[in-house]
């Protein structure tokens, strides 16, 4: 059992950054859990992305504050020692964190969860959530993965669960969760309108499709697992997407988009093609990894 559980930890250790699609270079040069958290928790600008939609996240993971007139939203918390950063963030842009109403989370790990208990503290925020993730939130545990230490968070109450499909209101912000489970069970991806430069535009903030850590089979992370992911890529093919925004920098070029912005000219967050190419791409990595993983068991079987 405790040779099992090493091996374990170190699978999770070299693994982390499978969290997300891509990111897999830094693996590298980082040698452990904590320099993987140093690089994924270094400072960076916020910014406003689109009319109203602000980063304040990390240089690897994402925040997004959404203010209205009668408060504002945050989506997601990143890690426990990115909460003083997106704080920061917040202020820099000439909000409080006191501002923030609600409090949302786009699944249940460490790198998008990590940070949220200090910044309902600080703020005050309701926080809401799915019910497929609560358990995960509450207790601060990777579920399937929680004799790894190295995966826990601080633990948050939820103080209201959210029904798939119901929008969120405050002013003239509206939010509509979309659950989209398989990375988590209780995945959840955020969709809302805005208004930009005269047009009416649709934001979805991806929730993830990865496969990372997760077992598929035989002894599967949770129940339907292999379901729920299918089930997930049909319904995402089906949102519309303006402008695809996501938790971590790779899964849509960030600071790509970032660096091409200009004033005057064509915002590059824009891309009403995005959100359909990522999914089918993830589709396919999600069907090569289940190959992949029921390879290995027929390998192992005697």
């Amino acid at each position: 059992m405790a040779k099992a559980t090493h091996r374990l930890k170190l699978a999770a250790q070299s693994l982390l950054l499978l969290f997300a699609v891509g990111s897999v270079a830094p693996v590298q040069s980082a040698g452990s859990s904590a320099d993987i958290r140093t690089v994924w928790n270094r400072p960076a600008e916020p910014f406003e992305v689109i009319d109203g939609i602000y980063y304040v996240g990390t240089e690897e993971l994402a925040a997004w504050l959404i203010p209205s007139e009668q408060g504002a939203v945050l989506i997601d918390g990143a890690l426990e020692e990115s909460a003083p950063l997106i704080e920061a963030n917040i202020r820099r842009l000439g909000f409080k964190v006191e501002d923030v109403r609600f409090l949302l989370n786009s699944h249940a790990h460490f790198d998008h969860s990590g940070g949220l208990a200090q910044l309902k503290r600080d703020s005050g925020a309701q926080f809401i959530a799915s019910r497929g993730d609560q358990v995960a939130l509450e207790t601060g545990r990777y579920v399937g993965f929680e004799s790894v230490a190295d995966l826990n968070f601080p633990p948050i109450k939820v103080d209201r669960l959210i029904a798939d499909g119901e929008a969120l209101m405050l002013g003239s912000v509206r939010l509509t969760a979309h659950f989209t489970p398989g990375h988590t069970a209780g995945c959840t991806t955020w969709t809302m309108p805005v208004w930009s430069r005269g047009q009416r535009l649709d934001v979805v903030f991806y929730c993830s499709t990865s496969v990372a850590l997760n077992r598929l089979l035989p002894n599967a992370q949770y129940p339907g697992i292999i379901d729920d992911y299918r089930g997930s890529f049909t319904r995402l093919a089906t949102l519309h997407a303006d402008v695809f925004l996501a938790n971590h920098k790779d899964f849509f070029r960030l600071w790509e988009k970032r660096a091409a912005m200009r004033p005057e000219g064509p915002n590059p967050f824009i891309d009403a093609g995005e959100l359909g190419r990522f999914v089918e791409a993830s589709r396919a990595e999600f069907e090569k990894d289940l190959a992949d993983q029921q390879s290995s068991i027929e390998t192992a079987t005697p």
